[in-house]
């Protein structure tokens, strides 16, 4: 299973790839670190969708995980970065998963990541899409194993 990370940022979709194949975990290549939308109109949206959804594609992503950003508050996300988590959302056959912080660090709780983030070749901007990706892959792995075993 493929997965894209994403962490959205003002502006940005910061995007991080994962795959997880027989147990074993791959970071694929990837052309673009972060989408960015640079015209917040209807056009400027349809045209973010657009490239998003050719990425997903080409690297045939099977879900796309966006870290969940609190509504309001001293940390809350902007207005852009919910035109893009909707436009994401509403990419035609797309799977995609809003996991929460909790969740992410409950996953992460149960299932550490091995390596540092340092040694995975990643950008430090791209560590909270690439945790995001993980931590779903591992919630997901550990409860099919665990439906498996009824």
């Amino acid at each position: 299973m493929k997965v894209c990370g994403v962490d959205l940022k003002g502006n940005e979709a910061v995007v991080s790839l994962l795959s997880l194949v027989d147990g074993m975990f791959h970071l694929p290549d990837c052309r673009v670190r972060r989408l960015t939308l640079a015209d917040t109109s209807a056009k400027g949206l349809k045209s973010f969708q657009s490239t998003f959804a050719k990425l997903v594609a080409d690297y045939k992503i099977d879900a796309v995980i966006i870290r969940q950003r609190q509504s309001k508050g001293k940390f809350a996300g902007s207005a852009i970065g919910f035109k893009l988590e909707a436009a994401i959302e509403l990419i035609e056959g797309l799977n995609v998963v809003v996991m929460s912080p909790t969740d992410i660090k409950e996953s992460l709780r149960r299932n550490p990541i091995a390596v540092p983030f340092s040694e995975t070749g990643l950008k430090q901007f791209q560590e909270t899409a690439f945790t995001s990706a993980y931590a779903w892959l591992m919630k997901n792995e550990y409860a099919s194993q665990d439906s498996g075993e009824l």
